[in-house]
């Protein structure tokens, strides 16, 4: 199989997975793809816009019905929540619309939202325009990446495979840094109210 059929068979599954977990490579990657002609881009801002929407859904009704059992098998969220809800307090609307912006805190925070006394119609309004706006700026930041790419070296085809490897290392080594910084957390679990 074919790095192009790969793309096309599994490209969009791919996004919508990407973007439910946290998703800023996979779109890059998908914005880059349709670039070079192997996905359509309001297809692949759709699928990101959907992946994200449901996994910020999902977190959300976590922070909503199971947060002390949640956060005690994610220690390392408990400082994330705190440091979220403080944001929160101070800037609730412009927060919920801008937080899958805020790397280390796409997960945490519709999960804190949750958590909060925010009504359910008021995030899902809010998340829904939040995750629009973010699956069009970076999935059309990876087309005009692929785009400003060709303007520079020409014909990309020969790079194709090295640009992507290059985009998805960069997503990795962020990853490994964000990891790593989050073990300097040692925090005790939540107690279960009685």
């Amino acid at each position: 199989m074919t790095l192009e059929s790969l793309i096309t068979s599994y490209g969009y599954v791919a996004i919508v997975v990407g973007a439910f977990l946290e998703g800023e490579t996979i779109l890059v990657l998908g914005g880059f793809a349709a670039h070079r002609g192997y996905l359509e881009l309001p297809w692949v801002i759709f699928a990101a816009f959907v992946g994200s929407l449901i996994g910020d859904q999902l977190y959300f009704f976590l922070g909503r019905t199971h947060r002390a059992a949640f956060l005690n098998k994610r220690p390392t969220w408990k400082a994330r929540v705190e440091k979220f809800q403080k944001l929160l307090e101070r800037f609730r609307t412009p927060i919920i619309l801008i937080f899958r912006f805020l790397y280390g805190l796409r997960l945490v925070a519709p999960f804190a939202i949750g958590m909060s006394t925010v009504p359910i119609g008021e995030f899902i309004f809010l998340n829904t325009m939040g995750a629009l706006v973010w699956a069009i700026l970076v999935g059309a930041g990876g087309y005009l990446f692929g785009n400003a790419l060709e303007t520079i070296i020409g014909d990309v085809k020969h790079y194709e495979f090295k640009i992507m490897a290059a985009i998805c290392m960069g997503g990795i080594v962020i990853w490994i840094i964000h990891r790593y910084r989050l073990k300097k957390y040692k925090i005790p679990p939540l107690k279960t109210p009685e």
